[in-house]
């Protein structure tokens, strides 16, 4: 296993942010991960998710599937590093499910995959999306898990960094107080 230095990578990268950011859970933020910034860099994306993958590899992963937007490209670089099928779940109707043809099988081991984890609402969408097919979800991987747990609603999170970053309520925010400017970096329209 080398050694990764991820929060170095995502600073060179200038992938994490500080200020006033709303995030797609409506809430708001004094920092922000923008892994699209990491993610234009493959040999980048392809250290970081190496510390992720080092972590699954025993689980039995047949098949990675990232949540549009932030996941797919996530999927599609720790599949390769994995040597697995990499897919996507998309929003149609504003509900999360597999289109374009893909499938998968009654208990076959799948790996949710995320950008970043705050609150695991696409993971959470995901899941239940595949609750039709019966797999088996061994998990939930990302590069950034600002969640402040190990677990969401069971499921294993398995970061390539956990960051201990503020989170607020839009009505109890300090930093609107502030009147600090608002940002929304997020690809999500709604929250």
């Amino acid at each position: 296993m080398v050694d990764v230095n991820v929060k170095e990578i995502l600073l060179e990268c200038e992938a994490f942010l500080q200020g006033h950011f709303l995030l797609s859970s409506g809430k708001h933020s004094n920092g922000y991960v923008q892994c699209a910034k990491l993610l234009q860099w493959p040999d980048r994306a392809e250290k970081v998710l190496s510390v992720v993958k080092d972590q699954v590899k025993d689980l039995g992963i047949e098949t990675v599937i990232g949540p549009a937007m932030g996941g797919i490209v996530v999927s599609y670089e720790l599949g390769r590093q994995l040597g697995v099928k990499s897919i996507f779940t998309e929003r149609e109707n504003d509900v999360m499910t597999l289109r374009r043809g893909f499938t998968v099988k009654e208990n076959e081991k799948v790996l949710i995959t995320e950008d970043v984890v705050t609150t695991g609402k696409s993971s959470l969408e995901t899941i239940e999306a595949l609750k039709e097919y019966g797999v088996e979800v061994v998990g939930i991987a990302c590069i950034a898990n600002r969640s402040g747990k190990d677990n969401l609603n069971g499921y294993k999170i398995y970061p390539a960094i956990s960051l201990d970053i503020d989170t607020y309520e839009s009505d109890n925010c300090p930093l609107c107080k502030e009147n600090i400017e608002l940002v929304k970096p997020g690809s999500r329209k709604k929250f």
